[in-house]
């Protein structure tokens, strides 16, 4: 796994490098440049870029920007700076890049300065093919002032690339927030990988992210301690269970599914398929009687565990009476999908997970029992649970607005209360573990965004969690497993058309993958 810093630990890193190691701050400026130079070259093919426009802030990102343009005119590349602050605000190293900067003008029709005054600064430049942020760097926080958020509303709405450098202007890389950002797309990141570009806004406005370097050992800041963290493939294989010659289908992990109900059936088959696509041996689907012919037409592995309904068609009070004998001999209980919220279903919900001393996946329907803080009356120790924004904000008691204004903020007091795994699910999902590491997804696409990909989920991690003994790791590579699959489906189809059956039935694709890269 990818470690991630926060801009406090990076600015703590130059610091070591210039007090510690005696790196003039200028030479780090200068790295920075040219790291960002061959990063954009690579990237972009400069040679195709006619006309680049470098939005210069304040302070050492104004720097960057400055040391930037000089290496793009000697690559021969026409460069407008535009300036959005005033000398007196440079660092000592901006404005002796700004000095440079300011002969080359004088020498050269490929570099112009200009002072921004109002939209029309931007609009007599004409035709920009590439547009440079550096205006603000990762200390931002609050909202933009009036000028600079016209400017980034501006730049936003002009047909070039965009790329950002260090962080998109207006994202508060703290919280990973903001109301005008810069949308790049591509973030070239300094010094190491800030976890405020991964989700939240800066997952949105970040664009594609490549590290790059101010010539600081790499070893320095691997020694520095990180909870956070981005998954890729070799984590993946780490939690996937381990199959053997001796294997037999009551070795493989057998898990309990209690979802269903006459309004949702769908979400009880799509869970209940996924567990057997994970590789566990058995799954039982816990189903209103009165609905049994319907669920076993729909699937033909799964072993129905009917539990007597009244002909109400969904869980009811003492249903679990009928099935005692199957929950007991399960490793896994899966709840949720489809159940329904009808208030004795929720209280059979919370009799089920008191009565059994199980591994649970808790899951849609069945977060509604901890909704408005009633999370605290139950012992939810090593469970996991699953909930998108909306539910896990409706289990805090608050807005979902509020929540994604300090997102990894409150995923860790929550796992510190209750010491369960949360699996947030979004774009991306992020993992939460009861020590308090938190691991963000890096695979997943905008196709996902359908009723029923959660209940998948919740098939492959109960399956996995069967198989081990291992909570973490089985979640990592769960929900890595899970957005990859539906990614290798783009291969031929595209984000509209993908089908929550679809990714679960290509996950054996996505395993093959990931071993294939690790070979």
């Amino acid at each position: 796994m990818i470690p991630l810093f926060s801009s406090e630990q990076i600015r703590l890193l130059d610091n070591y490098a210039i007090q510690k190691e005696k790196m003039p701050s200028i030479i780090l400026m200068e790295n920075a440049a040219i790291n960002i130079f061959r990063i954009l070259d690579k990237k972009l093919d400069l040679t195709k870029i006619n006309s680049t426009l470098i939005l210069c802030g304040k302070g050492n990102n104004a720097g960057d920007g400055f040391a930037l343009a000089r290496h793009l005119v000697n690559n021969d590349n026409s460069v407008f700076l535009l300036l959005t602050a005033t000398e007196k605000e440079y660092s000592p190293d901006a404005k002796m890049n700004y000095d440079i900067c300011k002969q080359i003008a004088r020498n050269s029709k490929k570099l112009k300065i200009i002072k921004y005054k109002n939209a029309a600064s931007i609009d007599s430049i004409g035709k920009i093919d590439l547009i440079i942020d550096a205006v603000l760097g990762t200390g931002f926080k609050g909202n933009l002032d009036k000028q600079n958020k016209n400017i980034i509303e501006q730049a936003n709405n002009i047909d070039a690339l965009r790329v950002a450098i260090d962080s998109p202007t207006g994202l508060n890389l703290l919280k990973s927030t903001g109301k005008m950002i810069f949308n790049a797309h591509f973030t070239i990141t300094l010094g190491g990988l800030k976890s405020g570009l991964f989700y939240g806004k800066g997952y949105a406005y970040s664009g594609e992210i490549s590290l790059g370097s101010i010539g600081i050992r790499d070893s320095i800041l691997l020694n520095k301690k990180t909870d956070t963290f981005l998954l890729d493939n070799e984590d993946a294989l780490e939690g996937l269970p381990k199959k053997n010659r001796t294997s037999h289908k009551y070795s493989a992990g057998k898990v309990l599914v209690v979802a269903g109900s006459a309004k949702y059936v769908g979400a009880a088959i799509l869970t209940s398929n996924a567990v057997f696509n994970s590789g566990a041996g058995a799954c039982y689907l816990a189903i209103p009687d009165s609905m049994k012919s319907v669920f076993q037409t729909k699937s033909l592995s799964v072993v129905a565990a009917p539990y007597d309904d009244f002909n109400k068609k969904h869980l009811i009070k003492n249903a679990i009476k009928d099935i005692n004998e199957i929950a007991n001999k399960c490793d896994v209980i899966a709840i949720g999908p489809g159940l329904g919220r009808e208030e004795e279903t929720l209280n059979e919900i919370a009799t089920i997970i008191k009565k059994y001393n199980k591994k649970f996946v808790l899951d849609a329907d069945a977060l509604a029992l901890f909704n408005d803080g009633n999370y605290k009356k139950h012992n939810l120790q090593n469970a996991v649970l699953t909930p998108h924004h909306g539910e896990f904000a409706s289990m805090l008691g608050i807005q979902v607005d509020e929540l994604e204004t300090d997102l990894l903020g409150y995923g860790l007091r929550f796992i510190r209360e209750t010491k369960a795994y949360l699996v947030l699910k979004g774009a991306p999902t992020i993992i939460f573990s009861p020590e308090g590491e938190i691991f963000i997804n890096s695979t997943g696409n905008s196709g996902m965004s359908k009723f029923g990909s959660g209940d998948v989920l919740t098939g492959i991690i109960a399956g996995f969690l069967a198989q081990s003994k291992e909570i973490k790791t089985s979640l990592i590579s769960a929900v890595y497993l899970h957005s990859l699959s539906a990614d290798l489906l783009l291969e031929n189809r595209t984000e509209f058309s993908i089908l929550p059956a679809q990714i679960s039935n290509n996950l054996p694709n996505a395993i093959k993958y990931v071993r294939k890269q690790n070979l």
